[in-house]
């Protein structure tokens, strides 16, 4: 006896016959989890008389949800079916805008508008239009859109919300606008289409002014528009209107689920306004994951990285997303190395990461400027298979320059296919050169970067400005920058203007500097005003000096930069009151100078140190180097620069000062414990002193060593006691 007899006898003597076996037949094709057992169902259908419209539509909804080869199946039925009536149709449309190939829904449409037997109704259009919008066919859903009007349907409440959600999937919001504007009556499903489609395209001012207007049609919110229009006030930074949206929710009573609180923490996270975010995190129970998330990325924004490790911390089940975001809050807030280890620890966890876990990191080793660590994520990247991702190969590319190796970042460039290398990618390798202070090879790339066709972008003239501000090539530097409007149609925006002026002021030209300042079409900003006084700094203009020193602080009163500049301003030309002045100055308003700090990598291990730094567990024999050092030096002629030391101290005491900065003594670690085959190399993040670089160019040529010192910005590479900078940075 086959399967289908089985599952259909017996029949019950008091039943109907004819019931009985309709009802069998429904319960076989419920149970139904094979092609085979449909196709027995079916032949069974056939050979009765009871070819029911609810027969045929539950075969069809069976054979929709079991596979791709049973969907084929059911519409090759569906195309031999003689007499469908509509609602069977519509059945199958429903069925198909929501399986895996919504595409196969138009093709039923298509089926139905060549039959005579068949006619679309009201019902037909919604699924025809969600699969249009699913599989963005847009010729076809203007196509399905004419019909709608042609046969009176289009001004159907139902029909045009099904429309304005098409285009809405269709990017087109204007189109979707003017459905919406037409329509007469909205219900909350209509005003959910079109505030959700502002949003997923980003035009999240429309969507607060489009919720003002639904305010004022009296329509009541639902929590799932709620949660979108507080999604657009946080992504849009919008914290007025979000707390609006609070105000709303407590004045209309409106009961606080977790979907709704998890919006307003994400909400007022995303705009920083943590101690709000915070008292709604504190009530939550149990803590989302979401929300957790969302509470690391506003902590880390804002720097506070301890709080933001609490939370991480807390979380009993962590995500991918958790731990990019964590890993990303340390990369972005120069703590690189607590990246590095967190992303040692989520591989220990057990979670594979993607490519926003991998450029956080790549970004970490680029900050760290370790060069064995930098390799050892790259090894990572080409056995996990990111190594043809075109984003990680290009931060690669920035990573290898910012750790001192061109070599490798020109490796990584080279291996990326020419035809697949874009703006970034050109970049990437002018900044590289660039920072190295290599221009010929910076301007080279940019030459070759346009005879291929990649047309470059403000991000690139920043780049090829700075490699002329470095080599100190003020007339090319001018060609460049004319060329941006003349023939690339880019206006100049203040960093543009900020590099024009570092160019200028390296080259002593201060007043056309100022010039150009004078003439720019908006205001300057503290970039451009600290250029000029920088230059001011190393050429020793006082009175311009001051000017750009009070334009400066005019702006940020605060900018620790500025007060540091200008004291070392007064300081060389031994102003010392003038020097105490400022001092006494930030003293009072509690403006800290930036410590100087230097790292080295040694055996893959990070080294730090300060100036005058004890805390190494290795201090005693540093310093003992560091005399021993001092020593071999002054036999080749080397005396302390003391016009470096910028405090008034007996001269002494300023050569003591002087021989204790933070590269010194990274360098004299670097010396005991690597081999003189190796380069070695120091990232600073201060900008590097006239003595420490002349100390250290005679240390590569009395110690036969190659040094590479990262300052901030800029590298120096050292050989034989010259340096690439030529002394000029």
């Amino acid at each position: 006896m086959s399967t289908i007899t089985q599952t259909i006898l017996p029949i019950s003597s008091r039943q109907n016959p004819f019931t009985a076996h309709h009802h069998l037949l429904l319960t076989a094709l419920n149970s139904a989890t094979t092609l085979t057992h449909l196709k027995q169902i079916h032949a069974q259908i056939l050979k009765t008389t009871d070819n029911s419209t609810t027969l045929f539509l539950k075969l069809f909804q069976s054979s929709t949800s079991l596979s791709s080869s049973s969907l084929d199946y059911a519409l090759s039925v569906f195309n031999q079916t003689p007499n469908l009536e509509s609602r069977l149709c519509n059945g199958v449309l429903r069925d198909l805008s929501k399986s895996n190939e919504p595409y196969k829904t138009l093709w039923v449409y298509d089926k139905m508008r060549r039959r005579e037997d068949i006619g679309v109704d009201r019902y037909s259009f919604s699924p025809i239009l969600k699969a249009s919008a699913r599989t963005c066919a847009v010729k076809e859903g203007m196509e399905i859109h004419g019909v709608a009007s042609k046969l009176g349907f289009d001004l159907d409440p139902y029909v045009q919300t099904g429309l304005v959600g098409m285009y809405v999937a269709f990017g087109c919001v204007l189109e979707a606008r003017l459905l919406f504007d037409k329509m007469l009556h909205k219900d909350i499903v209509t005003w959910n289409v079109m505030i959700d489609g502002y949003c997923q395209s980003g035009l999240y001012e429309d969507v607060l002014l489009l919720f003002e207007e639904m305010q004022s049609s009296g329509v009541e919110l639902d929590k799932m528009l709620l949660c979108t229009i507080l999604s657009a006030c946080s992504r849009s930074g919008n914290l007025s209107s979000g707390k609006a949206i609070h105000d709303y929710i407590s004045q209309k009573n409106i009961v606080m689920d977790s979907h709704l609180l998890h919006s307003l923490i994400v909400m007022y996270s995303n705009c920083g306004s943590m101690d709000l975010a915070q008292y709604l995190y504190s009530k939550m129970t149990p803590k989302n994951r979401i929300a957790s998330t969302a509470m690391i990325r506003g902590y880390s924004k804002l720097g506070k990285l301890e709080a933001a490790r609490s939370i991480f911390n807390e979380m009993v089940e962590k995500d991918l997303v958790c731990w990019s975001v964590m890993i990303s809050g340390y990369a972005e807030s120069d703590w690189p190395m607590e990246a590095l280890k967190l992303f040692n620890d989520m591989q220990l966890s057990g979670l594979r990461p993607d490519q926003i876990t991998m450029l956080s990191v790549i970004s970490a080793c680029a900050q760290l400027g370790a060069l064995d660590k930098a390799r050892w994520v790259h090894l990572f990247i080409d056995k996990n298979g990111f190594g043809d991702v075109l984003s990680i190969s290009n931060a690669l590319i920035d990573m290898y320059a910012k750790c001192g190796s061109l070599e490798n970042a020109s490796g990584v460039f080279n291996k990326i296919p020419q035809w697949k290398k874009n703006v970034i990618s050109w970049t990437s390798m002018i900044s590289g050169n660039a920072m190295h202070g290599d221009a010929n090879t910076a301007l080279g790339l940019f030459d070759q970067m346009k005879a291929d066709g990649i047309e470059p972008n403000g991000v690139t003239f920043v780049n090829v400005l700075y490699a002329c501000s470095h080599a100190g090539f003020v007339e090319k530097g001018r060609q460049i920058f004319a060329s941006m409007t003349n023939e690339y149609n880019i206006v100049p925006n203040k960093e543009h203007y900020g590099c024009m002026v570092d160019l200028l002021g390296r080259a002593n030209l201060l007043r056309e500097a100022l010039d150009l300042i004078e003439s720019m079409p908006f205001t300057p900003n503290v970039v451009v005003w600290g250029s000029l006084l920088s230059a001011c700094r190393v050429h020793g203009e006082v009175e311009l000096g001051e000017l750009a020193a009070k334009r400066l602080l005019e702006l940020d009163p605060e900018h620790d930069g500025a007060h540091v500049l200008l004291s070392n301003i007064y300081a060389k030309a031994k102003r010392w009151k003038d020097v105490g002045a400022v001092r006494n100055d930030m003293k009072n308003k509690g403006i800290a100078k930036e410590k100087g700090c230097s790292r080295i990598e040694v055996n893959g291990e990070i080294h730090e140190f300060l100036m005058l730094d004890k805390t190494h567990k290795l201090a005693d024999e540093i310093y003992d180097k560091l005399d021993e050092v001092v020593s071999k030096l002054k036999l080749v002629g080397y005396a302390p620069n003391i016009s470096s030391v910028l405090v008034n101290l007996d001269d002494e005491e300023k050569k003591e000062v002087i021989l204790w900065h933070s590269e010194k003594l990274a360098l004299c670690y670097g010396l005991m414990n690597m081999e003189k085959d190796f380069c070695i190399r120091i990232v600073k993040n201060l900008r590097v002193c006239e003595d420490c670089h002349n100390f250290i160019k005679l240390v590569s040529k009395v110690f036969l060593r190659e040094i590479i010192v990262r300052d901030r910005t800029r590298f120096h590479h050292y050989k034989d006691g010259i340096c690439s900078c030529k002394d000029y940075w």
